[in-house]
């Protein structure tokens, strides 16, 4: 056969290929004419064809055919030979591969060969691709190699013993004795490097041997003094900083030796302050050593002064033009702000400068760090740069900040006035992202602020006056106008000037809101029932009756139930229409996402339809007296029984639950139990009184929906 072609030949006629199509007919060819190579058994070439197998390898293309023939240039005796067959070993063969058990013969006998080069290659190969087999096989050869005079070697056997410890960590101990000696070596690059290294692998995998290195940290914090206070050396000098690669794996292994560990940390804080304020900032590699510094004294048990100057550092890290050393730098300081929260808030304002950034990472970590920022003293500067942010910033943003700025205003309010005013302004810039919980959290908020009642609903009118698009907002607007809508006709306003509205205008909107395209069917319930609610504070009690009506045959089944059911109310439960109807009391939060409680108010309970899924407590009269179990409800097969039990915290408030069971053999689906208590007198302890409850039950029994209407006392 004749001669193949070279490699650097095979490259050059690679790349006049004008398609991907063309290059793709090249390659096959080449490779149909290296298999032909190896079905003969041609060792002329073999080193040749391999070396353009990696070539084609790396360029995507399939080559598995030659691992084989890599084991062979292994097994040769030529160095150039072994050379990329052990480079096409570790390109082509991984643990999965069956072909690499072959190898630990080959490798074993090349770790003890005489010439260092070729000692070199099995050791890289075996730190890179070696399984855990080949590590428990050859770990002996490695640490004798790891005790060896030869710095070239040591080095590489160092690298080595890291993969062989990630594989096998309980071969760790068995280098112990090797590591002993390696920190005393004078050559950073050949052993000092990769002996920290080592030293990090065994510390971050094994709790003793972080105890047993420990008494390392003196000889450590000596070598990264000599680092910092040498002078120019130019085999290890980066932009006139003295081997910056090993002052990093220094401050890395000193920042697992002290976390948690009084002594140690103690033992660092002065060479930590003198790598922070001794280190070169203009070129990129002192600010890497800088944020390794910060991030080491962060995770000591450093002297707060010390933590000070590490924020500071990053701090001068925000007015970096770099946009990757402001990121690591809004990065870190979220996580050091819950521990050093004051130091944090004193670049705040370099900070909130990073909303404006253009870079979208930028802005999201500027934006999450300045939400953690926000206190009692400080909360309305910057929810008012966070509201701007919020009327800027891409549609990405949009929901998060609105969480954001929910989350702070409710914790941190100055007034509820501040607080309402800030979620309305949320509502109208960007009500669309906000999300599901927002409107039932502030129509909780609006509900309990019993003195800003006129005010809200006021301003809600106005802003549905002005824009309809934003459903959270004309939602929430909708509950308030059918709540209080009595206050906005009346005029009464303390807190700003009054608006002139009847009761016309204002039924004119909300049905404007049910026929609008921008209304969603959640919006158009909303409506619908305000405008129910309405029938017992306005006069327009035909107008009311006739658009109830309306919507009685309208295709949206949500919208039909409620109208059919509100126009039930009109004909045959007319009595009980003003008690279901009448204001929501206030509301308090049991938990996070728990169930709303009804309280007394002025010695009354407020009437009102609870749902089973979220069962709340009933006021009850201040008896002590212990209330048995009773059945509320049986027929039909349906039966249903209340239990009462007395709040701890308050024994004027007795807790109601409900057991329903079904005794058919059909199964009730759909099931929704809802029960209204209209008002009571308050009463004597010392007094016992019936309290009345009238429910009503819906369900699918057997295909047919059931409803029914009962009265507890």
């Amino acid at each position: 056969m004749p001669a193949p072609i070279r490699l650097r030949e095979l490259i050059r006629t690679i790349r006049t290929a004008r398609t991907q199509a063309e290059e793709r007919e090249m390659i096959q060819k080449e490779c149909a004419a290296i298999r032909s190579s190896f079905r003969e058994e041609d060792n002329t070439y073999r080193c040749r064809n391999v070396a353009k197998l990696l070539y084609m390898h790396m360029l995507g293309y399939p080559a598995h055919f030659g691992q084989l023939e890599c084991l062979k240039l292994i097994a040769s005796q030529k160095f150039t030979d072994k050379r990329i067959g052990y480079l096409g070993a570790m390109l082509l063969l991984d643990e999965r591969q069956d072909v690499h058990l072959l190898m630990t013969n080959c490798i074993k006998n090349d770790l003890n060969h005489s010439t260092q080069y070729v000692q070199g290659l099995a050791l890289c190969t075996l730190g890179c691709m070696g399984s855990s087999e080949m590590c428990r096989d050859l770990a002996g050869e490695v640490e004798k190699l790891l005790k060896t005079s030869n710095s070239y070697l040591r080095k590489k056997a160092a690298l080595c013993a890291v993969h062989v410890i990630r594989k096998v960590p309980e071969l760790m101990e068995m280098f112990l004795p090797a590591t002993k000696n390696l920190l005393s070596e004078k050559n950073h690059g050949e052993i000092l490097h990769t002996s920290v290294v080592l030293l990090t692998e065994m510390c971050e995998r094994s709790p003793d041997m972080l105890s047993h290195f420990r008494k390392l940290v003196p000889q450590l914090v000596r070598i990264l003094k000599n680092l910092i206070m040498s002078g120019y050396s130019p085999e290890h000098d980066v932009s006139g900083i003295s081997d910056p690669f090993l002052q990093v794996r220094i401050l890395r292994l000193l920042r697992i030796l002290g976390k948690g560990d009084d002594d140690s940390s103690e033992a660092m804080n002065d060479i930590l302050a003198q790598v922070a304020t001794n280190t070169e900032t203009s070129k990129n590699v002192g600010n890497a050593i800088l944020y390794e510094t910060v991030l080491t004294i962060m995770d000591i048990k450093s002297e707060s002064g010390l933590r000070v100057l590490a924020i500071n550092i990053l701090g001068r890290f925000l007015l970096n033009n770099d946009k990757n050393i402001r990121y690591v730098a809004l990065t870190s300081l979220l996580k050091t702000v819950q521990t050093d929260h004051n130091a944090v808030q004193r670049h705040r304002s370099t900070i909130v400068d990073c909303l404006k950034d253009l870079d979208v990472s930028i802005k999201r970590r500027a934006m999450e760090l300045s939400f953690a920022l926000v206190n009692g003293n400080n909360i309305r500067g910057m929810m008012k740069e966070l509201l701007y942010f919020l009327d800027s910033c891409d549609p990405d943003f949009k929901a998060d900040c609105a969480s954001g700025i929910f989350l702070a205003a409710e914790k941190y309010a100055p007034s509820k006035r501040w607080h309402i005013d800030t979620i309305m302004r949320v509502l109208t810039t960007a009500g669309s992202y906000v999300r599901d919980d927002s409107v039932p959290n502030l129509i909780q908020l609006i509900t309990n602020s019993v003195e800003m009642h006129a005010y809200t609903v006021q301003r809600l009118y106005k802003a549905l006056l002005d824009d309809i698009s934003q459903q959270p907002l004309v939602q929430v607007a909708s509950w308030c106008i059918g709540e209080y809508g009595d206050l906005l006709v009346s005029g009464q306003c303390e807190e700003e000037e009054p608006i002139q509205v009847s009761e016309d205008e204002v039924l004119d909107v909300l049905e404007g809101l049910l026929v609008s395209n921008l209304s969603t069917p959640v919006t158009r319930g909303y409506s619908l029932t305000a405008i129910m609610k309405l029938s017992t504070r306005f006069s327009s009690l035909n107008r009311i009756k006739k658009v109830v009506s309306i919507y009685g045959s309208s295709i949206d089944v949500e919208l039909q139930q409620r109208a059919v059911e509100y126009n039930a109310l009109f004909k045959k439960y007319d009595h009980m229409r003003p008690a279901l109807l009448e204001r929501m009391p206030i509301m308090e939060k049991t938990g996070t996402n728990g169930p709303a409680e009804i309280v007394q108010t002025n010695g009354e309970t407020e009437s009102t339809i609870l749902d089973t899924k979220h069962l709340p407590s009933i006021t009850q009269p201040a008896s002590q007296v212990v209330i048995p179990p009773m059945t509320a409800y049986n027929k039909n097969g349906l039966k249903i029984e209340f239990t009462f039990e007395r709040s701890n915290p308050n024994p004027n408030i007795a807790v109601i639950t409900i057991h329903a069971t079904n005794s058919t053999e059909a199964d009730m689906t759909e099931f929704v139990f809802q029960a209204a208590v209209p008002k009571v007198c308050s009463f004597p302890s010392s007094s016992t009184q019936p309290l009345r409850m009238r429910v009503k039950l819906t369900y699918t029994h057997k295909g047919s929906p059931v409803q029914d209407l009962a009265e507890v006392v």
